[in-house]
């Protein structure tokens, strides 16, 4: 009897140090995660840059940047869940230098001869601006905000008129006579801004050279989304640089403080 009850004990004892033993395991695998498992996430807004090599070399492993942000936000529209990849080190963008380049020149009448030169490197005075503001009609703003804008601006297009007159030891004399800026989120959209053009070179053909070339070096960094706002006076004119109103039933819209 000594013995059976003492071999009941052990093995009381022994069932009941296993019992804990399997509750710490269920404990711990609880606790931890279950690695075997895929991590699946709410997908809202995100999409994702699926790098793959190209099956081609004409083929761009870049193609999904150049389609606009609502075509690729479709493909995830029908699955509310999306197993998401952990996310890679993004390539570093090639950086891309302001462009400087003569439009055109002539010979004046008093023999000096005259450059028309763009650049989108964003070189703009203050005070040059606002004279030309003042030019073409619109209403002063704070030299502050001047400031600001061209500050906060993505590309700040110009147009230059340099003078040198033959046989002087002068420095050519630079006016600024053209501008156009652009805001962007550096990635799908930018919008025009301020276009416009001293009215003494006006009729020359300079404001559509100015917004061509302005949306040119828009598309060269990636951005094909381009919208403006644009006074009726001039709403033909951006017509026939391929611009649309309303496209597709989309309209604008403002918000104004109501005081």
């Amino acid at each position: 009897m000594a013995v059976t009850l003492a071999g009941s004990s052990q093995f009381l004892a022994t069932e009941t140090a296993s019992e804990r033993a399997r509750e710490r395991e269920r404990e711990s695998q609880n606790a931890r995660p279950q690695l075997g498992r895929p991590v699946v996430v709410l997908v809202l807004s995100l999409h994702i840059h699926v790098r793959s090599p190209p099956s081609s070399p004409s083929e761009s492993p870049s193609l999904s940047r150049r389609l606009p942000f609502w075509t690729r936000q479709s493909f995830l529209k029908d699955s509310a869940t999306q197993i998401v990849d952990p996310p890679t080190v993004p390539e570093e963008d090639e950086e891309i230098l302001p462009q400087e380049f003569l439009l055109f020149e002539k010979t004046l009448t008093d023999g000096s001869l005259e450059q028309i030169i763009f650049s989108s490197g964003g070189d703009v005075d203050v005070y040059d601006l606002q004279a030309l503001c003042d030019k073409v009609g619109w209403p002063r703003r704070p030299l502050s905000k001047l400031a600001a804008a061209l500050k906060n601006s993505y590309i700040v297009a110009t147009l230059h008129s340099v003078r040198n007159s033959p046989g002087s030891d002068e420095s050519a004399q630079t006016k600024l006579i053209g501008m156009a800026r652009a805001t962007s989120d550096h990635a799908f959209n930018a919008t025009i801004w301020d276009v416009l053009v001293d009215p003494s070179y006006q009729g020359q053909g300079l404001g559509k050279t100015l917004v061509e070339n302005l949306i040119r070096t828009l598309l060269q960094r990636d951005i094909g989304n381009i919208s403006l706002f644009a006074d009726s006076k001039v709403v033909e004119f951006y017509r026939n640089l391929g611009f649309e109103a309303d496209p597709e039933g989309i309209k604008g819209m403002f918000w104004y403080p109501k005081y």
